[in-house]
Protein backbone atom coordinates (compact mmCIF):
# COMPACT_ATOMS: atom_id res chain seq x y z
CA UNK A 1 0.00 0.00 0.00
CA UNK A 2 2.85 2.36 0.80
CA UNK A 3 4.94 1.87 -2.32
CA UNK A 4 6.10 5.08 -3.95
CA UNK A 5 3.88 4.41 -6.97
CA UNK A 6 0.78 3.98 -4.80
CA UNK A 7 1.64 7.07 -2.75
CA UNK A 8 1.55 9.12 -5.95
CA UNK A 9 -1.16 7.28 -7.92
CA UNK A 10 -3.93 7.38 -5.29
CA UNK A 11 -3.86 11.20 -4.88
CA UNK A 12 -3.54 11.71 -8.65
CA UNK A 13 -6.57 9.53 -9.39
CA UNK A 14 -8.52 11.19 -6.55
CA UNK A 15 -7.81 14.68 -7.91
CA UNK A 16 -8.81 13.58 -11.41
CA UNK A 17 -12.09 12.04 -10.18
CA UNK A 18 -12.89 15.15 -8.15
CA UNK A 19 -12.21 17.37 -11.15
CA UNK A 20 -14.45 15.34 -13.46
CA UNK A 21 -17.28 14.21 -11.17
CA UNK A 22 -17.20 16.52 -8.13
CA UNK A 23 -18.70 15.33 -4.86
CA UNK A 24 -19.87 11.66 -5.00
CA UNK A 25 -23.41 12.51 -3.87
CA UNK A 26 -24.92 9.26 -5.18
CA UNK A 27 -22.51 7.15 -3.12
CA UNK A 28 -22.21 6.70 0.66
CA UNK A 29 -20.16 9.68 1.80
CA UNK A 30 -17.90 9.47 4.88
CA UNK A 31 -18.78 13.04 5.93
CA UNK A 32 -22.46 12.17 6.22
CA UNK A 33 -21.59 9.11 8.32
CA UNK A 34 -19.32 11.16 10.56
CA UNK A 35 -22.02 13.82 10.90
CA UNK A 36 -24.55 11.24 12.11
CA UNK A 37 -22.10 9.88 14.67
CA UNK A 38 -21.37 13.40 15.92
CA UNK A 39 -25.08 14.10 16.32
CA UNK A 40 -25.47 10.93 18.40
CA UNK A 41 -22.43 11.85 20.49
CA UNK A 42 -23.70 15.38 21.08
CA UNK A 43 -27.12 14.09 22.16
CA UNK A 44 -25.53 11.64 24.59
CA UNK A 45 -23.19 14.28 26.02
CA UNK A 46 -26.06 16.65 26.67
CA UNK A 47 -28.29 13.97 28.19
CA UNK A 48 -25.74 12.79 30.73
CA UNK A 49 -24.78 16.42 31.42
CA UNK A 50 -21.03 15.96 31.43
CA UNK A 51 -18.96 19.16 31.06
CA UNK A 52 -19.37 20.08 27.39
CA UNK A 53 -15.88 21.49 26.97
CA UNK A 54 -14.37 18.21 28.17
CA UNK A 55 -16.79 16.26 25.97
CA UNK A 56 -15.70 18.30 22.97
CA UNK A 57 -12.01 17.61 23.51
CA UNK A 58 -12.68 13.90 24.04
CA UNK A 59 -14.65 13.87 20.78
CA UNK A 60 -11.74 15.41 18.86
CA UNK A 61 -9.36 12.68 20.01
CA UNK A 62 -11.86 9.81 19.83
CA UNK A 63 -13.27 10.54 16.37
CA UNK A 64 -10.03 11.63 14.70
CA UNK A 65 -8.08 8.59 15.91
CA UNK A 66 -10.99 6.26 15.07
CA UNK A 67 -11.30 7.70 11.56
CA UNK A 68 -7.58 7.31 10.91
CA UNK A 69 -7.56 3.77 12.28
CA UNK A 70 -10.65 2.65 10.37
CA UNK A 71 -9.49 4.06 7.03
CA UNK A 72 -5.94 2.75 7.53
CA UNK A 73 -7.33 -0.72 8.30
CA UNK A 74 -9.59 -0.76 5.21
CA UNK A 75 -6.91 0.52 2.86
CA UNK A 76 -4.49 -2.16 4.09
CA UNK A 77 -6.70 -4.97 2.73
CA UNK A 78 -4.73 -6.72 -0.04
CA UNK A 79 -5.65 -5.55 -3.54
CA UNK A 80 -9.08 -4.19 -2.55
CA UNK A 81 -7.41 -1.70 -0.23
CA UNK A 82 -6.10 0.32 -3.16
CA UNK A 83 -9.62 0.77 -4.53
CA UNK A 84 -10.89 1.71 -1.07
CA UNK A 85 -8.02 4.14 -0.72
CA UNK A 86 -8.89 5.82 -4.01
CA UNK A 87 -12.51 6.21 -2.93
CA UNK A 88 -11.67 7.71 0.46
CA UNK A 89 -9.14 10.05 -1.15
CA UNK A 90 -11.64 11.13 -3.81
CA UNK A 91 -14.44 11.62 -1.28
CA UNK A 92 -12.22 13.86 0.84
CA UNK A 93 -11.58 16.42 -1.93
CA UNK A 94 -14.10 19.11 -2.83
CA UNK A 95 -12.58 21.39 -5.48
CA UNK A 96 -14.78 20.10 -8.30
CA UNK A 97 -17.95 20.59 -6.27
CA UNK A 98 -16.80 24.01 -5.05
CA UNK A 99 -16.13 25.23 -8.59
CA UNK A 100 -19.44 23.85 -9.85
CA UNK A 101 -21.43 25.49 -7.05
CA UNK A 102 -19.57 28.79 -7.51
CA UNK A 103 -20.34 28.84 -11.23
CA UNK A 104 -24.00 28.04 -10.52
CA UNK A 105 -24.39 30.97 -8.11
CA UNK A 106 -22.44 33.28 -10.44
CA UNK A 107 -24.62 32.31 -13.38
CA UNK A 108 -27.83 32.94 -11.40
CA UNK A 109 -26.53 36.38 -10.42
CA UNK A 110 -25.63 37.16 -14.02
CA UNK A 111 -29.19 36.27 -15.06
CA UNK A 112 -30.68 38.40 -12.28
CA UNK A 113 -32.18 35.41 -10.42
CA UNK A 114 -31.58 36.84 -6.96
CA UNK A 115 -33.92 34.54 -5.01
CA UNK A 116 -32.40 31.40 -6.53
CA UNK A 117 -28.88 32.74 -6.02
CA UNK A 118 -29.64 33.35 -2.33
CA UNK A 119 -30.94 29.79 -1.92
CA UNK A 120 -27.92 28.24 -3.66
CA UNK A 121 -25.45 30.40 -1.75
CA UNK A 122 -27.15 29.62 1.58
CA UNK A 123 -26.11 25.98 1.12
CA UNK A 124 -22.45 27.03 0.98
CA UNK A 125 -22.25 29.46 3.90
CA UNK A 126 -23.28 29.69 7.56
CA UNK A 127 -24.23 33.38 7.33
CA UNK A 128 -27.68 34.74 6.50
CA UNK A 129 -28.21 35.40 2.78
CA UNK A 130 -31.90 36.33 2.75
CA UNK A 131 -31.38 40.10 2.84
CA UNK A 132 -28.25 40.37 0.69
CA UNK A 133 -28.37 42.50 -2.44
CA UNK A 134 -26.45 41.61 -5.61
CA UNK A 135 -23.21 43.19 -4.40
CA UNK A 136 -23.50 41.40 -1.06
CA UNK A 137 -24.18 38.07 -2.75
CA UNK A 138 -21.16 38.43 -5.00
CA UNK A 139 -18.92 39.41 -2.09
CA UNK A 140 -20.18 36.48 -0.01
CA UNK A 141 -19.57 34.10 -2.90
CA UNK A 142 -16.01 35.41 -3.30
CA UNK A 143 -15.30 35.01 0.41
CA UNK A 144 -16.63 31.49 0.75
CA UNK A 145 -14.99 30.19 -2.44
CA UNK A 146 -11.55 31.54 -1.51
CA UNK A 147 -11.78 30.32 2.09
CA UNK A 148 -13.11 26.88 1.18
CA UNK A 149 -10.39 26.39 -1.39
CA UNK A 150 -8.12 25.64 1.54
CA UNK A 151 -10.62 23.89 3.83
CA UNK A 152 -12.14 21.74 1.12
CA UNK A 153 -9.18 20.97 -1.11
CA UNK A 154 -5.65 22.12 -0.30
CA UNK A 155 -5.68 21.08 3.38
CA UNK A 156 -7.18 17.61 2.72
CA UNK A 157 -4.75 17.13 -0.17
CA UNK A 158 -1.88 18.16 2.10
CA UNK A 159 -2.75 15.47 4.66
CA UNK A 160 -3.54 12.90 1.97
CA UNK A 161 -0.17 13.40 0.31
CA UNK A 162 1.74 13.39 3.61
CA UNK A 163 -0.08 10.71 5.62
CA UNK A 164 -2.31 8.81 3.19
CA UNK A 165 -6.11 8.42 3.27
CA UNK A 166 -6.12 7.69 7.02
CA UNK A 167 -4.41 10.97 7.86
CA UNK A 168 -6.64 12.81 5.43
CA UNK A 169 -9.76 11.52 7.16
CA UNK A 170 -8.44 12.35 10.61
CA UNK A 171 -8.21 15.94 9.34
CA UNK A 172 -11.60 15.77 7.60
CA UNK A 173 -13.19 14.48 10.81
CA UNK A 174 -11.90 17.45 12.79
CA UNK A 175 -12.96 19.80 10.00
CA UNK A 176 -16.46 18.29 9.97
CA UNK A 177 -16.65 18.61 13.74
CA UNK A 178 -15.63 22.27 13.48
CA UNK A 179 -18.24 22.96 10.80
CA UNK A 180 -20.96 21.45 13.01
CA UNK A 181 -19.89 22.69 16.44
CA UNK A 182 -17.37 25.47 15.92
CA UNK A 183 -19.70 28.41 16.53
CA UNK A 184 -19.40 30.93 19.33
CA UNK A 185 -23.06 30.60 20.21
CA UNK A 186 -24.46 29.65 23.59
CA UNK A 187 -25.22 26.14 22.33
CA UNK A 188 -21.78 25.35 20.90
CA UNK A 189 -19.32 27.66 22.65
CA UNK A 190 -18.06 24.93 25.00
CA UNK A 191 -18.73 21.78 23.00
CA UNK A 192 -17.05 23.11 19.86
CA UNK A 193 -13.98 24.68 21.45
CA UNK A 194 -11.77 21.62 21.07
CA UNK A 195 -12.73 21.12 17.42
CA UNK A 196 -12.23 24.80 16.59
CA UNK A 197 -8.79 24.97 18.20
CA UNK A 198 -7.65 21.69 16.66
CA UNK A 199 -8.92 22.70 13.22
CA UNK A 200 -7.04 26.00 13.52
CA UNK A 201 -3.85 24.09 14.29
CA UNK A 202 -4.25 21.55 11.49
CA UNK A 203 -5.14 24.18 8.87
CA UNK A 204 -2.33 26.58 9.83
CA UNK A 205 0.29 25.34 7.35
CA UNK A 206 -2.13 24.50 4.49
CA UNK A 207 -3.76 27.96 4.64
CA UNK A 208 -0.42 29.67 4.12
CA UNK A 209 0.51 27.22 1.38
CA UNK A 210 -2.81 27.98 -0.33
CA UNK A 211 -2.12 31.72 -0.30
CA UNK A 212 1.37 31.31 -1.73
CA UNK A 213 0.26 28.95 -4.47
CA UNK A 214 -2.55 31.38 -5.26
CA UNK A 215 0.01 34.16 -5.71
CA UNK A 216 1.96 31.89 -8.07
CA UNK A 217 -1.20 31.00 -10.02
CA UNK A 218 -2.26 34.65 -10.14
CA UNK A 219 1.05 35.66 -11.62
CA UNK A 220 0.73 32.97 -14.27
CA UNK A 221 -2.74 34.30 -15.10
CA UNK A 222 -1.45 37.85 -15.49
CA UNK A 223 -3.21 39.26 -12.40
CA UNK A 224 -1.88 42.00 -10.12
CA UNK A 225 0.68 39.83 -8.38
CA UNK A 226 2.77 42.77 -7.11
CA UNK A 227 -0.11 44.39 -5.19
CA UNK A 228 -1.21 41.04 -3.80
CA UNK A 229 2.27 40.10 -2.64
CA UNK A 230 2.73 43.48 -0.95
CA UNK A 231 -0.59 43.49 0.91
CA UNK A 232 -2.01 40.03 1.50
CA UNK A 233 -0.06 39.19 4.67
CA UNK A 234 -1.07 42.39 6.43
CA UNK A 235 -4.70 41.85 5.51
CA UNK A 236 -4.64 38.18 6.55
CA UNK A 237 -3.50 39.13 10.05
CA UNK A 238 -6.55 41.36 10.52
CA UNK A 239 -8.84 38.35 10.64
CA UNK A 240 -10.06 36.76 13.86
CA UNK A 241 -9.39 33.34 12.36
CA UNK A 242 -5.67 32.52 12.17
CA UNK A 243 -6.15 30.84 8.79
CA UNK A 244 -9.18 32.06 6.82
CA UNK A 245 -7.65 35.42 5.96
CA UNK A 246 -4.68 34.02 4.04
CA UNK A 247 -6.43 32.64 0.95
CA UNK A 248 -9.15 35.30 1.22
CA UNK A 249 -6.72 38.21 1.26
CA UNK A 250 -4.64 36.78 -1.58
CA UNK A 251 -7.78 36.23 -3.67
CA UNK A 252 -9.14 39.71 -2.89
CA UNK A 253 -5.99 41.45 -4.08
CA UNK A 254 -5.48 39.26 -7.12
CA UNK A 255 -9.09 39.47 -8.33
CA UNK A 256 -9.42 43.14 -7.37
CA UNK A 257 -12.45 43.00 -5.07
CA UNK A 258 -12.91 44.00 -1.44
CA UNK A 259 -13.94 41.40 1.13
CA UNK A 260 -15.23 41.87 4.67
CA UNK A 261 -17.52 44.44 6.22
CA UNK A 262 -20.90 43.99 7.94
CA UNK A 263 -22.03 40.35 7.82
CA UNK A 264 -25.09 38.73 9.39
CA UNK A 265 -24.61 35.50 11.35
CA UNK A 266 -27.56 33.91 13.15
CA UNK A 267 -29.47 37.20 13.08
CA UNK A 268 -26.61 39.32 14.45
CA UNK A 269 -24.42 41.73 12.49
CA UNK A 270 -20.68 41.23 12.74
CA UNK A 271 -18.20 43.73 11.29
CA UNK A 272 -15.48 41.71 9.59
CA UNK A 273 -12.09 43.26 8.74
CA UNK A 274 -11.74 44.67 5.24
CA UNK A 275 -9.47 42.72 2.89
CA UNK A 276 -8.28 43.70 -0.56
CA UNK A 277 -8.44 46.99 -2.47
CA UNK A 278 -10.71 49.47 -0.69
CA UNK A 279 -14.07 50.28 -2.25
CA UNK A 280 -13.86 47.72 -5.06
CA UNK A 281 -17.17 45.85 -5.35
CA UNK A 282 -17.41 42.39 -6.85
CA UNK A 283 -18.86 42.45 -10.34
CA UNK A 284 -19.40 39.79 -12.98
CA UNK A 285 -15.85 40.01 -14.33
CA UNK A 286 -14.16 39.84 -10.93
CA UNK A 287 -16.16 36.78 -9.90
CA UNK A 288 -15.17 35.04 -13.12
CA UNK A 289 -11.53 35.94 -12.44
CA UNK A 290 -11.80 34.60 -8.89
CA UNK A 291 -13.28 31.28 -10.01
CA UNK A 292 -10.58 30.91 -12.65
CA UNK A 293 -7.92 31.80 -10.07
CA UNK A 294 -9.18 29.28 -7.51
CA UNK A 295 -9.39 26.53 -10.12
CA UNK A 296 -5.83 27.24 -11.24
CA UNK A 297 -4.64 27.33 -7.63
CA UNK A 298 -6.16 23.90 -7.00
CA UNK A 299 -4.48 22.48 -10.09
CA UNK A 300 -1.09 23.92 -9.15
CA UNK A 301 -1.52 22.67 -5.58
CA UNK A 302 -1.98 19.14 -6.89
CA UNK A 303 1.09 19.39 -9.13
CA UNK A 304 3.20 20.75 -6.26
CA UNK A 305 1.98 18.88 -3.18
CA UNK A 306 1.48 15.34 -4.44
CA UNK A 307 5.07 14.71 -5.60
CA UNK A 308 6.83 16.76 -2.93
CA UNK A 309 4.91 15.50 0.10
CA UNK A 310 4.66 12.02 -1.40
CA UNK A 311 8.44 11.91 -1.54
CA UNK A 312 8.63 12.98 2.11
CA UNK A 313 6.16 10.26 3.07
CA UNK A 314 8.06 7.62 1.10
CA UNK A 315 11.40 8.57 2.67
CA UNK A 316 10.16 8.67 6.27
Amino acid sequence: MDSFITIIIIPVIAVALDSVFGDPKSLPHPVRFIGKLLELYEGSARRVRIPLRAAGWVAVFLFAVSAWGAVAYLTAIPYLGVVIGVYFAYAGLALGCLMKDARTVARLLDYGSMAEARRELAMLVSRDTGTLDEAGLRRTLAETVSENLNDGFVAPLFYLSLFGPGGMWAYKTVSTMDSMWGYRTERYRDLGRGAAKTDDLLAWIPARITARIMLFAGRRLGLDHAAAKANYKGDALKMESPNAGWPMAAAAWLAGGQMGGPTVYFGKIKDKPLLGPTGQDWDKGKIRTLIRLCGATGNWAAWMLIPSLGLVRWIF
